[in-house]
């Protein structure tokens, strides 16, 4: 290959390698803000509405509503409302037995987390003209799988007396040392929720909602209704409330903890849905995020762009790791190191502090720590997933465009016994 032959494809090589690098310093200067600001005390006087959307969450919505009835709070000030969306079996009943109150929803033809939210929304806030209700302050959204922090409502409380409108709680795994698999989430969880949220926080940006342990003002809901039934629901509306000019605060004191798949069959599903609904949001709207954030020139708008436009942590992993390889084949064959090691090589240090400080946050310790040194098989697999998914459309568990046609539950890990 002629001189300019080798600067050419130089040249090719440092521009793939760029977008994974710059990804890669991102989360690497978000990780350098991550340390938690002191919590804000918490008080009592504000009324909430903790609802649970469930669709045959029969085996789990009891220990649900148990833990939301043992939080730190006055039970006058406090209702706990499951949704039980188009069920199969005795998940109303059972959430009735444990105390909560139970809305019955049934439409075949819109089905999903979102469909669920819009109606416990629209009937909560409905209720501020009914004379025997007390109107509620706030609604707080939480899975049907979730154990709740004890201070969680005192901590959203102080958050809404402070000015904030809408709130996200960190979301931990809560089987997070049942197999590698959990660990690895469970890093990879206090990398999204923990260590990007602190630190986008602590520049005053929206974190992004979670789908679970989130915080809405009765307020909030009026001005920006909640309209988002994709399989991302919770990202898509956190996309609407910013596009409205209200930012997401991120509560750390506060945690809900969720069972994450233990296996590949059901772990692959979750992702699917994940990454395709995902993917679609980004085709929709990051042109207009990025032309608002411009013209704008509003630095929240642009973070929630760029945290939409990275691609997930196994990818930027992958292409960073191969660039690398790369890179170091290209040194000994030709004997200098080629551009694209300077993106590679910031985004890497940038990704390996990002991930440490996860890690550390998780508080996995040694599991953890192992469950890191799968990463390479991971990514294998995650591939195999996209070949499956380009090979095989039919194989795929959800819609190819991310609709959510019908809630596509993930399988709990104590029925696989059964």
């Amino acid at each position: 290959m002629t001189r300019k032959g080798y600067l050419a494809l130089d040249v090719l090589v440092a521009t793939l390698a760029t977008p994974a690098g710059l990804a890669g310093t991102y989360l690497g200067a978000l990780s350098l803000l991550s340390s938690a600001p002191k919590p804000r005390p918490g008080k009592t006087s504000i009324r909430f509405a903790v609802v649970v959307p469930a669709h045959n969450e029969a085996l789990c919505i009891a220990n649900t509503v148990r833990s939301l009835a043992e939080v730190d709070y006055p039970p006058a000030n406090m209702r706990i409302v499951v949704v039980a969306d188009n069920c199969t079996d005795e998940t109303a009943e059972v959430a009735r037995l444990a105390g909560a109150e139970v809305m019955t929803r049934n439409d075949a033809s819109r089905r999903g987390k979102g469909y669920a939210l819009h109606l416990a929304f629209e009937e909560l806030l409905d209720q501020r003209d009914v004379k025997s209700v007390q109107p509620v302050d706030a609604v707080v959204v939480v899975d049907a799988d979730t154990v709740v922090s004890p201070n969680i409502l005192q901590a959203f409380a102080a958050g809404l007396l402070a000015g904030e409108q809408v709130l996200q709680a960190t979301y931990r795994v809560a089987n997070h040392d049942a197999t590698w698999r959990t660990s690895l989430m469970a890093v990879a969880f206090a990398c999204i929720h923990d260590v990007r949220s602190i630190g986008r926080e602590r520049l005053g940006l929206s974190t992004g909602l979670r789908g679970n342990g989130m915080c809405f003002s009765a307020e909030a809901l009026r001005l920006v209704p909640h309209r988002a039934a994709s399989l991302v629901e919770d990202v898509e509306h956190g996309l609407d409330l910013g596009e409205a000019g209200i930012r997401v605060a991120f509560v750390p004191e506060a945690s809900v903890h969720a069972e994450m798949p233990e296996h590949a069959e059901e772990s692959a599903s979750q992702r699917e849905r994940w990454e395709l609904g995902r993917a679609k949001l980004k085709r929709q709207r990051l042109p207009r995020l990025v032309r608002r954030a411009a013209v704008d020139r509003d630095p929240i708008l642009a973070d929630l762009a760029i945290d939409l436009a990275i691609a997930p942590l196994a990818r930027v992993s992958l292409v960073l790791g191969v660039a690398m390889v790369g890179s170091s084949l290209w040194r000994g064959l030709v004997g200098r190191w080629p551009k694209a090691i300077w993106p590679t090589g910031v985004g890497l240090v940038g990704l390996v502090g990002h991930v440490g400080v996860g890690w550390r946050q998780s508080g996995t310790g040694m599991a953890g720590f192992r469950a890191l040194l799968h990463i390479p098989g991971y990514l294998l697999w995650k591939l195999g997933l996209r070949s499956l998914r380009t090979s095989s459309p039919e194989k795929v568990l959800v819609n190819a465009t991310g609709d959510a046609e019908e809630w596509v539950r993930t399988k709990r890990n104590s029925e696989r016994s059964q």
